[in-house]
């Protein structure tokens, strides 16, 4: 129940906006009254025009605090063509910087496009979530949209996050009812597969004196492929486009002409600078994935798309089934970025001129007075979580970064599996881990008060916040062989998903080919021997994986299964024992794939 982005059964494009198509925009943006920006007419009338602040973000993971290392990082294109870091996100700078922006602007939305939960570090995740409930109401947002990560702990408990109450199991945490969320979720295309109707409500709609605009919400359809079976029982997932469609027609026959789209599913944009100008012309230049189709497909009466999902940031014009330009966005993840949009509203004709949408992305910068609500919030729950959170569980030399085709950290995670496979099995092979359940690295400097190298519990509670267990299961060779073409194939041709090695297995993986072919049959070595197609091999994967995620169908025909502990328990032990204070444990060296390019 984690995932990178999955690449999309759709198309894929490359979205080159042209030259004159944005000439045009301009045009028609400059032939609106002067009065189209202000939202005041004549005298004290308002005028026809009235501008909306849309203020988005997605995929906040619960992450509270400042993330660390390269997750707590944006990069940043400078005039001069060259790119800067800087440090980004923390929900005590996000109200800051949220509360800024609102100001001198009456008439503002926030809106969010899904996985605010899920895949949490340990502030949130050991408690459900409630303290990023907590804190999303505080930021005043208005709505978002369910994402897959909603459905981790399945359509019961996103039930109880949205009207409250205390856990089934664990109960309540502090002597104040959990209250639930502020805001309402929105599941446009998650049904009930007994009444076939949505499990929370499709549609919300804002309203401020005379201005109304509908927000529709809908996560990917592909959900149930990337969450765990458990959590989507009972449960349809149905098409973005139709789902949207159909709510923007019944929007309109209730006179709601103002429509804005949040989508759980997102694009890669050409580059990872946040403020890359997503339509400049040219080779190479704008969007490619899921979402170009989405938005190429959504019905002109939607004026723009919030999305998500794949951890990107892009603001970027997609032209509708009309031709006409519509804004489509995303704030990367993590509350690292939000995206400042305006939208300009016609009293006239109840809709957005959408020719005068502007929108860019801004930086949750950490240079601000930190919110002291918020720095109250995280302090409360820190306080909760600090008995669990700062056992230190092992000792590295270095940072242990989740970054690159093959990472050090996930190395160390497949290491860990093979590691405490072989104790629950001395048969056991390898190990292997798929890149999605690898949500952060391992940083040197010390977080807090534990000292410079230690890992503590919290750490390693945010690289695996899954409670997966390691699953041991028998294939043959030539599903072994099968399992890694399947990386670089099928449902994951468009976009490749790496599983992470032990150290025990090494291939070469050639991008210079196509499709299966780039993993090269003959280079497969597990302990310097080739792969016999024959004979049986032992793996250790996650429970995920062991059920066919990720578009690995041949993990989920394993045989002889054995069920071990969760996984971050097989990483702490393997911490435990493979390092100390006097001898701390170096980062792979993330070399067990040799990649042609």
């Amino acid at each position: 129940m984690q995932t990178k982005p999955r690449p999309s059964r759709r198309r894929t494009y490359a979205l080159l906006a042209s030259a004159a198509g944005l000439a045009a925009a301009a045009a028609l943006a400059s032939a609106l009254p002067a009065d189209a920006h202000s939202g005041k007419g004549h005298g004290h009338q308002p005028g026809r025009y009235q501008d909306v602040q849309l203020l988005s973000f997605n995929d906040l993971h619960g992450n509270l605090e400042p993330p660390s290392g390269s997750s707590g990082r944006v990069t940043e294109l400078q005039s001069d063509g060259t790119t800067k870091t800087v440090d980004a996100g923390g929900v005590e700078y996000l109200a800051t910087h949220l509360r800024e922006a609102r100001k001198g602007h009456p008439y503002s939305v926030t809106a969010a496009g899904g996985d605010m939960v899920g895949a949490s570090p340990l502030i949130s995740g050991l408690f459900h979530d409630e303290p990023t409930i907590e804190a999303l109401n505080k930021l005043d947002l208005d709505v978002t949209t369910v994402g897959n990560h909603e459905f981790d702990e399945g359509a019961r408990e996103l039930a109880r996050l949205q009207n409250g109450g205390c856990h089934p199991t664990d109960g309540c945490y502090t002597d104040q009812k959990f209250e639930g969320a502020d805001f309402p979720y929105l599941a446009a295309n998650v049904l009930d597969e007994k009444t076939n109707k949505p499990i929370l409500k499709p549609y919300w709609v804002w309203k401020k004196k005379d201005v109304r605009i509908g927000f529709i919400g809908v996560t990917l359809e592909g959900t149930p492929n990337i969450v765990s079976a458990d959590g989507v029982k009972g449960l349809v997932f149905k098409d973005e486009v139709e789902t949207i469609n159909k709510y923007a027609r019944e929007l309109q026959r209730q006179g709601v002409q103002s429509i804005v789209a949040l989508v759980h599913e997102g694009g890669f944009p050409s580059s990872s600078s946040y403020n890359y100008d997503c339509d400049s012309p040219g080779a190479g230049d704008g969007i490619s994935g899921p979402i170009v189709d989405i938005a190429k497909n959504v019905t002109p009466a939607v004026d723009a798309l919030v999305t998500g999902h794949t951890h990107t940031a892009y603001v970027c014009t997609i032209d509708d089934p009309a031709g006409h330009p519509r804004m489509v966005t995303s704030a990367a993840s993590f509350g690292r970025l939000y995206t400042d949009t305006t939208l300009t509203y016609d009293r006239r004709t109840g809709d957005i001129a959408r020719t005068a949408v502007q929108s860019a992305n801004r930086v949750v910068t950490r240079d601000v007075a930190k919110a002291p609500d918020l720095t109250q919030l995280i302090s409360k729950w820190n306080t909760l979580a600090a008995p669990i959170g700062n056992r230190a569980i092992g000792y590295i030399s270095a940072d242990v970064n989740n970054t690159g085709t093959e990472s050090p950290m996930g190395d160390l995670i497949a290491d860990a599996q093979f590691a405490y496979g072989k104790e629950l099995d001395p048969e056991t092979d390898l190990a292997l881990m798929n890149p999605g359940g690898v949500r952060a690295g391992l940083t040197y400097a010390a977080k807090g008060a534990e000292g410079d190298g230690v890992v503590t519990y919290a750490e390693g509670f945010t690289v695996q916040p899954f409670a997966n267990t390691v699953n041991l299961q028998d294939f043959t060779g030539a599903q072994l062989i099968q399992v890694l073409k399947e990386q670089v194939s099928g449902s994951n041709a468009a976009a490749p998903k790496i599983l992470q090695p032990s150290k025990n297995l090494t291939y070469t993986l050639d991008l210079t080919k196509s499709g299966a072919d780039r993993v090269v049959t003959d280079s497969i070595r597990l302990n310097g021997a080739a792969v016999d197609p024959a004979a049986t091999y032992r793996v250790a994967t996650n429970s995920f994986l062991a059920g066919g995620g990720d578009g690995f169908t041949t993990l989920g025909l394993g045989t002889n299964d054995l069920v071990g502990t969760d996984d971050l328990s097989a990483l702490a032990q393997y911490l435990t024992a493979n390092s100390s204070a006097t001898s701390p444990l170096a980062p792979p060296a993330a070399n067990r794939i040799t990649i042609v390019q």
